[in-house]
């Protein structure tokens, strides 16, 4: 047993008791013993404040909405950092642009960080949240890019991880966004994804579906497994939750379980299409077994650089946010990506005089 949880016990001097009358000392009650109960443990730091929400702008420098011309669609966009190239965050199915909120805090020091909060996911809104179609999804991400940039922006590198790794691929693969200068794709690959997928209904199933609070469904987070940052699950998780007002609850704010038409595309040629961006790529794994046939032979060719990250969840951007970040800002110094971007054969560069 801990002595630092026992309760103290009276004291008294040896002259203290040796002055009163004989009589009262006999009737002194004996001392309790330190062990005649389980002493009452002073309260640990309360799980309210432990699994207290963080606001995004202790990571991210503004937040903002960009509206779709012709449309309803209002994407929500975190944004970091002043200078040098756009690393465009892309985030997984059922998470949201703030999952790169504590790696966006270290990246801006060297780049800039857009965090979109993809359709049905966040703070955004479209007029079908369940068309999570990779064709929708990619129209989105360029026609925000389109809206926050104009006809000549800077630099892009695009990460995404999971469902968003598969649109950043899809969307380098058009070849159309002219200054796409590098592209990450975070723990997602095609074979391994293909195969889970007739997994995946009962692992949204089997996920606790209600939370009598944000801070519950923080903690629930954590010890369930799905994070383990506890830090970046205080930032990301109140933002992939809405309240229910008929159940008078939390709930998922992404209905995953809806859009199950659309999951095949998300991954079926996913390894072909990475391979054939013409431009620098990364491949940022949580485990080494990971890997199909195509990438296992484009590895061996040289075509794309691959990091495993070891001790961290699928989420590798969450629960090692300090590493993701420098993984990042090496692939942005490696390949000499600057404000501008590089020249990549194959791809249109715009004139100066362009807009």
């Amino acid at each position: 047993m801990d002595s630092a949880n026992l309760s103290s016990l009276p004291e008294e001097t040896l002259e203290e008791e040796q002055s009163r009358p004989r009589e009262e000392q006999r009737i002194q009650p004996p001392l309790p013993s330190a062990f005649a109960s389980v002493p009452v443990r002073p309260p640990t730091q309360n799980s309210l404040q432990k699994y207290a929400p963080l606001d995004w702008s202790g990571y991210f420098d503004e937040e903002k909405d960009v509206s779709i011309p012709d449309s309803s669609d209002v994407f929500h966009v975190y944004m970091a950092g002043t200078e040098g190239p756009v690393v465009f965050c892309l985030h997984g199915g059922g998470y949201s642009g703030l999952s790169f909120a504590l790696s966006a805090s270290k990246i801006k020091e060297k780049a800039r960080v857009v965090a979109m909060d993809l359709r049905g996911h966040g703070k955004s809104s479209s007029e079908n949240d369940l068309d999570l179609s990779i064709q929708t999804m990619c129209n989105d991400v360029l026609a925000v890019l389109k809206e926050m940039y104009g006809g000549n922006p800077p630099a892009i590198v695009l990460v995404g991880h999971s469902m968003g790794g598969s649109v950043a691929v899809h969307v380098a693969a058009k070849k159309t966004l002219h200054t796409l200068a590098g592209l990450v794709v975070v723990d997602v690959v095609e074979g391994t994804a293909m195969a889970s997928l007739i997994h995946m209904q009962k692992i949204l199933s089997s996920r606790m579906q209600h939370f009598s609070s944000i801070e519950k469904a923080i903690e629930w987070s954590v010890k369930g497994g799905s994070l383990r940052n506890i830090d970046s699950a205080r930032v990301s998780i109140p933002s992939t939750l809405k309240y229910d007002d008929p159940k008078k609850c939390y709930v998922y704010r992404a209905q995953l379980e809806e859009t199950e038409q659309y999951w095949r595309g998300w991954y079926e040629g996913l390894s072909e299409k990475f391979l054939s961006c013409p431009v620098p790529k990364l491949l940022l794994l949580a485990g080494t077994d990971r890997l199909d046939r195509p990438l296992t032979i484009g590895q061996m060719q040289g075509k794309f650089q691959m990091v495993v990250v070891r001790h961290t969840g699928h989420a590798i951007q969450e629960d090692s946010p300090e590493e993701f970040a420098s993984l990042i800002l090496n692939f942005i110094s490696r390949n000499r990506i600057g404000p501008y971007g590089v020249e990549i054969p194959g791809l249109r560069r715009p004139s100066q005089s362009e807009t």
